[in-house]
This record gives structure tokens, C-alpha cells and sequence, in this order.
């Protein structure tokens, strides 16, 4: 497995974490209508359950531009250290948005666009 299919697998189960960081001691949650409690959270469970959506939001893309990228040939190296920053940025991303630094999480989203932009200009 390359690295880059590893920061594939990682970042398909990021998103799992984020949600668990969501429901952390699930204190009332109601697993028979799971969308509606997370609805009602607020503070930092709200913004992990925010992170979730905007996480699984993200995956299409960077694994359209891996995958792409792999069948084109394109030099391994370079797929996995995009890969690499793709991954560290989302990672930033969900810390930044935990703590509510709204400014700094925009930045590292646009770097992981960016990440993401550079691998399919390689092809």
C-alpha cells in the first residue's frame, strides 16, 4: 500500500472520529434519532459534529485526485507527501475547529484544497 492509499484509508475514517468527539459520553444521547440530538448540541460538540460533515464533504475530491493521479502514472513520491499535507491540514482543520479558531481553520482548509489542486496539476 503506498502512502498516499494509506492517507486515503486514514482520512475515510477521520471523519468516524470527529463524530465520536461529537457524542463524547454520550450524556443523553439518543441513538434512536442520532441527527436531531446532534442538531441540539452546542460548543464544541456542535463544531465536531460540523467537522464531520465538512470532513466527509472533502473525500470525493482528494480521492478522485489519488486515485487519478496513481492511474496516470504520476511519481509516487510527490502523490504522497500532497497526500501527507492533504491529511496534516484536515487534521488541523478539526483541532482548529474544536477550539474555535475560525480564521486559522480557514486557512488550513484552503491548504488542504490547495494539497488537493496541485495533485490533479500533476496529471
Amino acid at each position: 500500500m503506498t502512502i498516499a492509499y494509506f492517507c486515503v484509508l486514514f482520512m475515510g475514517l477521520l471523519p468516524i472520529v470527529a463524530a465520536g468527539i461529537a457524542k463524547k459520553g454520550f450524556e443523553g444521547y439518543d441513538n434512536g434519532m442520532p441527527r436531531q440530538w446532534l442538531a441540539k448540541q452546542t460548543g464544541y460538540r456542535a463544531r465536531a459534529n460540523a467537522a464531520q460533515a465538512n470532513l466527509f464533504e472533502s473525500l470525493p475530491l482528494f480521492f478522485a485526485a489519488v486515485i487519478i493521479a496513481s492511474v496516470q502514472h504520476v511519481s509516487q513520491p510527490v502523490i504522497d507527501g500532497l497526500a501527507i499535507g492533504f491529511v496534516a491540514a484536515r487534521i488541523a482543520y478539526l483541532i482548529c475547529y474544536l477550539v474555535d479558531w475560525p480564521t486559522t481553520r480557514s486557512i488550513v482548509w484552503l491548504v488542504g484544497l490547495i494539497c488537493i489542486v496541485a495533485i490533479f496539476c500533476q496529471i
